[in-house]
């Protein structure tokens, strides 16, 4: 131990760990406060790395996180902790110091899963994740490689792809999926966004899998597809989602695995045994929690607003009694900004069996969608078409029937159609 009188700690200096230290400081907390980080930075702001920083507009040093609160913490930066002592309320970092602690605010995030099959370690394949990952690709970037293959047409992937075609690079995008954006909106709203990315230039490759890339002079040139084919490449992106580092987490005891650390309702983190430890609480990225508007489902939310939100109502049941301990309650929300296009979404689609295109159309590209499921409108979509968007939030909060608002002035009628999922996941880990 290095003499530091037990205090609060708060693992990960991330926008939730951030936000979250300053709700400590805001709530009245006036006691030894230190913030632990695995990257070398103060917190910095994720979502511009895939667009303004990839597009030249903004260094990525611009996206530190301005500091709202005057946190008097001590700063433990480029540390991870590596292992945890419930028992003896003690943090280990990987330099061998260890940190106690009265209570643990654990917001370590995610972090980009890397390539995991043949060629990983060719040069010119990035991922975007840190602030490292966009300098170093935006810097590649720069440079105008002839060919820019992206593999998977998430939201990062998506985003990546309009970037570079903005800067007017040649894209090729595969995935595995019959469209972009199919496991979080469906396959119907997926083929909305598919055709305005070739109309945008992009070379789509749905229903793609990407097996192993190969090059020259330790160079990526190649990208080998189950099938046989190539696609040709100077330069790859790795979109294939997020991951958690939390072994170190699931030998202490807890419920984590790399889909997230387990929370009750109060952000409290739960113990092999299925109770919670009244002194480690989660939020952000990492967390896995019980959301209500699921009917209790356990869900992980890689949102902005869920990291700020779950942090401060965290920190808020630290300070907190035991019989003081509220649940959390969350309506998630996200957009992304891509292909000419404003989107936004409002709740959680999985599960919805049912989807209606309430106001605009699809051939426009300019629409509000809901999703449904049993009945109930679970989240709304807008492309470009936010007026209303506010008020089937509300409905979506609210658990309303599907669809709701109904006889609106200005909505001519009403699209109804089936989501469109795609099939299970594929298990295979060298898939796209």
């Amino acid at each position: 131990m290095d003499g530091q009188r037990p205090g609060l700690v708060v693992v990960g200096a991330s926008l939730a760990g951030l936000r979250g230290a300053e709700a400590l400081r805001d709530g009245g907390y006036d006691g030894a406060l230190t913030v632990v980080g695995d990257e070398p930075h103060r917190p910095y702001d994720r979502p511009p790395l895939s667009k303004h920083v990839l597009a030249g507009e903004l260094p990525a040093e611009a996206t530190r996180l301005p500091q709202l609160t005057r946190l008097r913490a001590r700063w433990r930066l480029g540390q991870p902790a590596v292992a945890l002592d419930r028992e003896r309320r003690e943090l280990r970092l990987a330099d061998g110091t260890t940190l106690p602690y009265e209570k643990l605010l654990i917001a370590t995030g995610a972090r980009a899963r890397p390539w995991p099959g043949a060629g990983a370690d060719l040069a010119g394949i990035f991922t975007i994740r840190t602030l490292e990952d966009a300098r170093d690709l935006r810097s590649a970037l720069a440079l105008r490689p002839g060919r820019v293959l992206i593999v998977g047409a998430g939201l990062i992937g998506c985003e990546a792809a309009s970037c570079c075609r903005d800067l007017g690079l040649t894209v090729t995008l595969v995935d595995p999926n019959p469209t972009p954006l199919a496991r979080l909106l469906g396959t119907a709203i997926g083929g909305t966004l598919a055709a305005r990315m070739r109309d945008s230039g992009v070379d789509l490759r749905p229903n793609t899998k990407v097996l192993a890339f190969s090059g020259d002079a330790g160079r990526v040139r190649r990208a080998h597809l189950a099938g046989g084919a190539e696609i040709a490449t100077d330069l790859v992106v790795i979109a294939l989602g997020a991951t958690r580092d939390t072994g170190w987490l699931a030998a202490a005891g807890l419920v984590a695995d790399p889909g997230g650390l387990t929370c009750d309702a109060a952000c409290r983190v739960l113990t092999a045994t299925g109770e919670p430890d009244p002194a480690i609480y989660a939020a952000g990225d990492v967390a896995r929690w019980p959301n209500p508007l699921t009917g209790g489902r356990l869900v992980t939310v890689e949102h902005r607003g869920n990291a700020v939100d779950q942090a401060r109502h965290a920190a808020a049941n630290m300070l907190a009694p035991a019989t003081g301990q509220i649940p959390y309650g969350h309506l998630p929300s996200f957009w992304s900004s891509q292909f000419g296009l404003n989107i936004k979404l409002a709740g959680l689609t999985a599960g919805a069996d049912a989807l209606a295109v309430v106001h605009g159309t699809r051939a426009s590209r300019r629409f509000l969608a809901v999703y449904g499921r049993a009945g109930r409108t679970i989240a709304a979509l807008s492309f470009d078409q936010a007026r209303w968007l506010p008020a089937y939030a509300e409905a979506v909060a609210a658990g309303a029937a599907f669809p709701p608002i109904l006889g609106a002035t200005d909505r001519p009628r009403i699209e109804t159609l089936a989501p469109g999922w795609p099939g299970p996941r594929r298990l295979e880990a060298h898939h796209a």
